[in-house]
């Protein structure tokens, strides 16, 4: 009679044969399941790689304007490359290099208003390289000249010649 009791108390209830699909014991819940959970990750992977490369190209994206040049004559050199105001604002310079590796020093930008601003380039660009893209403190500004300091990086390299570079 007690067995009877437990048994009725504690029904054992076999598991269907054949679970709805909306079970989440049919196997095929599972397997919708995992296929969009892969789904929804690879969607998240995809625009958190798309959030990340809109927001570099807003940063560094633009058109770049070319300011001018200068030739790097003896073993070390000092130039200066004016720059007119009418050429416009600009938030970022780039220095590109060309015929010959340059050892640059520094390089300072001065602005239309007076304010200078001292970069340090304490390194060696290849032929064919360019400087890291180079901030403009306060955003957009007038730029009047660009000094630089530098020498040839190799004493029988043909004569290096940089270019100047603004970003709007």
């Amino acid at each position: 009679m007690i067995s009877l009791f437990i048994l009725q108390l504690y029904e054992f209830r076999q598991p269907d044969e054949n679970p709805s699909p909306q079970s989440p014991l049919h196997p095929l819940y599972w397997e919708e399941f995992m296929h969009r959970h892969k789904f929804a990750s690879i969607l998240g992977f995809v625009w958190l790689l798309l959030a990340l490369t809109s927001v570099s190209t807003a940063r560094i994206g633009g058109q770049w304007v070319y300011l001018g040049e200068a030739n790097v004559n003896g073993a070390r050199d000092r130039d200066n490359i004016l720059v007119t105001g009418a050429r416009g604002q600009f938030r970022a310079i780039q220095i590109r290099v060309e015929r010959g590796p340059i050892q640059f020093d520094r390089v300072v930008v001065h602005f239309e208003n007076g304010d200078s601003n001292p970069i340090r380039i304490a390194a060696r660009i290849p032929a064919g390289g360019q400087t890291r893209v180079i901030d403009l403190p306060g955003n957009f500004r007038n730029i009047r000249s660009v000094e630089f300091w530098y020498r040839r990086a190799t004493p029988y390299s043909p004569r290096p010649m940089v270019r100047l570079f603004g970003l709007r």
